[in-house]
């Protein structure tokens, strides 16, 4: 049985550290192999923070992107924890 991959958007924005991160996380063991996700943010530490979970967790950070009055980061599942 194949696995469809899906496209999560998380929205964090007006929320402060420790709470992008974390919201991500919580995207993150709900999600399969090659899931997408797309975390909305407002503060400013979320760049760093998603980029630093990302070269530890061994998934991908597919790119970040500054909108207006937000930044877009976008994650792909490439490695899940057992």
């Amino acid at each position: 049985m194949a696995t469809v991959e899906q496209h999560k958007v998380i929205d964090s924005r007006g929320s402060f550290c420790p709470g992008p991160i974390t919201d991500l996380f919580k995207a993150y063991r709900s999600s399969q192999l090659g899931d997408i996700i797309e975390l909305l943010a407002t503060d400013p530490a979320a760049k760093a923070d998603v980029t630093a979970w990302a070269q530890k967790s061994g998934n991908e950070l597919v790119d970040i992107i500054d909108e207006q009055d937000y930044t877009r980061i976008v994650v792909k599942i490439t490695k899940k924890r057992s």
